[in-house]
């Protein structure tokens, strides 16, 4: 008798978030199943990868770490389109320079700057501010404002400033990045208060990203926890897609510093493991790393 391996089916489904516009849009999320589980149901879209780029000469990477960047570290755009040439779905752009305790650049240059890469590139554009939660505001409202109709995924909106930032990404037609400490209960309420006006096909949760080694099983465990609630359990609060941020967590990792192979291995497990809890959309650094998880994600499809 032939063996039939039982299936499973769920009432739950996460929402379909589109970033970019035009021939520039890339849809996440969509799936009624949990990771990788192509037998039970659809995953209409794979998992996104992202590499990062700066918008100030980074002075803490790894020699290894530069060496794909080093005639484009300079010139953000330039950075950008390397990125897609090297095989990225999107750019995750990081203005570091607007941190108080940094540059403390102007809410209004860095939004120039945002437009110059969304405006270059052929790819939609993640735009994280400095993480300063009031300066975000500043910031991130800005770029909302000059790059409107650019549909940008803009973050991190955290409780002390979703009103502000939420309410520019509403204006101006953009998407949010919904980010809360690793804590599945705090995910939930900014979920509540955020749907209460923005709509759930512009969300996409960041849960906090932790590398491989202590704290990582919190990140997959949330992440994990987050799908099962939405999919299994058909909560609506708990239905958008995920990004994982772990790009600077590995590569802050005392193994990751110690060669180019451990900092490559570092990025690439931690990336599958979080991908097997259900990431929507990886940020990574390595370009070697982006080219070896796009061939495991195109063997399970």
């Amino acid at each position: 008798m032939e063996y039939k391996a039982p299936l499973e089916t769920y009432t739950g489904k996460v929402a379909e978030v589109v970033i970019g516009r035009g021939e520039k849009a890339l849809k996440i999320g969509g799936e009624n199943v949990l990771p990788f589980h192509f037998f039970e149901g659809e995953i209409a879209n794979p998992p996104r990868l992202a590499l990062e780029v700066l918008d100030t000469v980074p002075t803490n990477w790894a020699e290894w770490n530069l060496e794909p960047y080093k005639d484009v570290i300079s010139d953000p755009v330039h950075w950008a389109n390397k990125a897609l040439e090297l095989g990225a779905d999107l750019v995750c752009l990081r203005l570091l320079s607007t941190d108080p305790a940094g540059d403390n650049v102007s809410g209004d240059r860095a939004a120039e700057l945002v437009k110059k890469v969304a405006s270059a590139i052929k790819s939609p554009l993640i735009v994280y501010g400095s993480g300063d939660e009031t300066k975000d505001v500043e910031v991130l409202t800005k770029v909302a404002e000059v790059c409107a109709g650019e549909v940008l995924l803009l973050g991190p909106v955290v409780k002390e400033n979703y009103e502000a930032i939420s309410k520019a990404a509403l204006d101006y037609g953009h998407c949010i990045i919904a980010q809360s400490p690793l804590d599945i209960n705090l995910e939930k309420e900014l979920n509540v208060k955020l749907l209460k006006a923005f709509p759930r096909e512009r969300i996409v949760i960041d849960p906090l990203s932790s590398a491989l080694g202590y704290g990582m099983e919190y990140s997959f465990t949330i992440m994990e926890r987050t799908k099962h609630i939405g999919i299994m359990f058909g909560d609506s609060t708990m239905q958008m897609p995920i990004i994982a941020d772990l790009a600077s967590e590995c590569a802050k990792a005392k193994q990751a510093k110690e060669s180019e192979k451990q900092g490559l291995l570092w990025e690439l497990v931690t990336a599958i493991s979080l991908l097997l809890a259900g990431a929507n959309i990886v940020i990574l650094r390595l370009p070697q790393s982006l080219k070896i998880l796009k061939e495991v994600i195109q063997g399970t499809t």
